[in-house]
């Protein structure tokens, strides 16, 4: 019986639950002002940088190849990540009360988690497409045609939506107990750990997903990769450079994701009481910040396609 009642006092409280509040933010004083204006600068930096390269790729009839639309997919995620939680985090910066209601909150768990989900497999997609270029240059063209490009692209950003949504309808069935999230934005694991009873459907569904797309992704990576890194020894000289100037900026980028996705999960699955505030909170926001920030500047600067159109243009302006 009292066991009963208890039960029924959850339920109670959990319908009762429509908005979060964020416990990770701290009273800076005036300095809030100096953080606002810093991630703004931030903010302003990612748009102009990963519209000017989309621009630059679209306008120019020389840049329409594979490799290029694919990076332009990834500028494209980027600015839709980055608007998933940069006017989000300025607004939270100058308030004093760190709340989101719920609805707003699952939108930008669909937001952030789509983000880093295409980004992903943008990066698995370009892997695929370096080594089709470099260890089978001769039959690149007619693997890589305009249509195989197409159904790329379209199952690099369909594939992330529709896993993802099935993850938030898994999670937005569950009863919470508590609104508290220890972050400085919405986290689907945080809301996972918030709920009052069983969550097995959501572990499986997130365990089946970490195996055979996760899992299996790094190792389509890492083979391509070796591939092409064993083409590179054994070429000339020539060849070798050739390769390396065109997989430096991916392998670079690949690396700078998946520190950040290494991270955020430390983090959420691990008590980090011991790791000062603020350092985890950038830790936990890095591969959503630095990432936009870092691959505009890696690729406009180490391709040698974008650096030369990009020159010709501001020369122009000039």
């Amino acid at each position: 019986m009292i066991a009963l009642q208890a039960k029924r006092r959850i339920m109670i409280n959990s319908t009762q639950i429509s908005f979060f509040t964020f416990n990770a933010y701290v009273d800076t004083g005036h300095l809030k002002y100096l953080f606002f204006v810093i991630v703004m600068s931030m903010y302003i930096l990612i748009i102009c940088s990963n519209v000017f390269l989309i621009v630059v790729i679209c306008m120019n009839r020389s840049l329409h190849e594979p490799m290029y639309l694919f990076l332009c997919s990834l500028f494209v995620n980027e600015l839709y990540g980055s608007t998933g939680l940069f006017p989000f985090l300025l607004l939270q910066i100058l308030s004093d009360n760190h709340t989101v209601s719920k609805a707003f909150c699952f939108l930008q768990i669909f937001s952030i988690y789509t983000y880093a989900n295409v980004q992903f497999c943008n990066l698995m997609v370009m892997s695929y497409d370096r080594y089709l270029a470099i260890c089978y240059p001769l039959q690149y063209n007619t693997r890589m045609t305009p249509k195989s490009v197409f159904t790329l692209v379209a199952i690099t950003w369909i594939f992330p939506f529709v896993e993802v949504a099935v993850m938030l309808s898994l999670s937005a069935t569950l009863q919470l107990c508590g609104n508290i999230i220890n972050k400085v934005y919405c986290d689907n694991y945080s809301i996972i750990k918030l709920a009052c009873f069983d969550t097995s459907v959501n572990n499986i569904y997130g365990l089946i997903y970490t195996v055979f797309i996760i899992i299996g992704a790094v190792i389509l990576i890492l083979y391509t990769y070796i591939r092409i890194l064993r083409v590179c020894f054994s070429g000339c000289k020539e060849s070798r450079q050739k390769a390396f100037s065109t997989c430096t900026p991916h392998l670079a980028s690949l690396l700078n994701f998946s520190f950040g996705g290494f991270f955020e999960i430390v983090l959420s699955r691990f008590n980090m009481s011991s790791v000062p505030n603020m350092l985890r909170v950038f830790l936990s926001i890095y591969f959503l910040i630095c990432q936009p920030l870092f691959n505009p500047v890696l690729y406009g600067l180490k391709m040698s396609k974008i650096r030369i159109v990009c020159k010709k243009l501001l020369m122009r302006e000039m």
